[in-house]
């Protein structure tokens, strides 16, 4: 695991809510060192969406554009129960 790519990815976590922080940082620790290169690269770029969409799409409000990002989506969704 590149300590450097996880030492950014988690500073891009930080949100603008603690939920998000949360929800995006939680992932990080406990799905990305599993994930497979492909969903590592959609989980940095989605973190690049900003932090209405991603509330809207973890809340079940609304469905990301990309199914890569959705699949992250719906793990995060069904981690937490939501």
């Amino acid at each position: 695991m590149d300590a450097a790519r996880i030492k950014r990815l988690r500073w891009r976590t930080r949100r603008g809510t603690r939920e998000l922080d949360a929800l995006f940082g939680g992932w990080l620790d406990e799905a990305f060192p599993q994930a497979d290169e492909a969903q590592q690269q959609a989980f940095d770029e989605l973190l690049d969406v900003q932090d209405p969409d991603l509330w809207d799409w973890v809340m079940g409000h609304a469905k990301a554009p990309r199914t890569d990002w959705q699949a992250i989506i719906d793990d995060i969704r069904a981690r937490h129960r939501l």
